[in-house]
């Protein structure tokens, strides 16, 4: 307590364990280095970042290939500017097209053109390797089972309205979780 009687924060905190202070520290770790990991392999065998390319996944995956761009930046946790940039380096590149939403002239579409989904499966199997490679060759199948469970109860807490299209993965899977 301070001199005037009131709390201090940092005082008041819980202390993490050691083991909950080992465990932080390795999820930020891996938090740190994996998007640098994933980023060098697409930006060598692709051009694309992974941020790039989790965009065209979204709307490789979308009805008609087309998705508002506030539904597009909802679902890769991006704001609308750094969306529209990355958009705007996709489009200049032939990968996306842009054009008003023909429900609502006040917002803009954007769809993945077939040079862009062309990219994108070229892309995919390099992006699976690495990310067989980096992650899901390191774990056994109970870590797998595990690493499930523990993303999704981050997720729950961190996206509790199911706006990252993870967050949603593998209905099965969480049904049987």
């Amino acid at each position: 307590m301070s001199e005037n009687g009131a709390t201090t924060p940092a005082l008041d905190a819980r202390p993490m364990s050691p083991d909950e202070m080992a465990a932080w520290q390795r999820l930020a770790a891996v938090v740190e280095l994996l998007p640098p990991a994933l980023d060098a392999q697409l930006l060598r065998d692709a051009k694309l970042t992974h941020f790039e390319y989790t965009v065209l996944m979204v709307l490789a995956d979308a009805a008609a290939h087309t998705a508002r761009m506030t539904a597009i930046a909802s679902s890769t946790n991006a704001t609308l500017p750094r969306l529209s940039h990355v958009v705007r380096r996709l489009e200049e590149r032939g990968l996306v097209e842009r054009f008003p939403c023909p429900e609502d002239r006040r917002a803009t579409n954007a769809r993945i053109t077939d040079a862009g989904l062309a990219l994108l499966d070229a892309a995919a199997p390099g992006h699976h390797d690495t990310v067989r490679s980096v992650v899901l060759d390191a774990l056994n199948a109970e870590q797998l089972d595990q690493l499930y469970l523990i993303a999704g109860s981050l997720l729950e807490r961190l996206d509790p309205d199911g706006k990252l299209t993870a967050t949603a993965c593998h209905p099965a899977k969480a049904a049987s979780a």
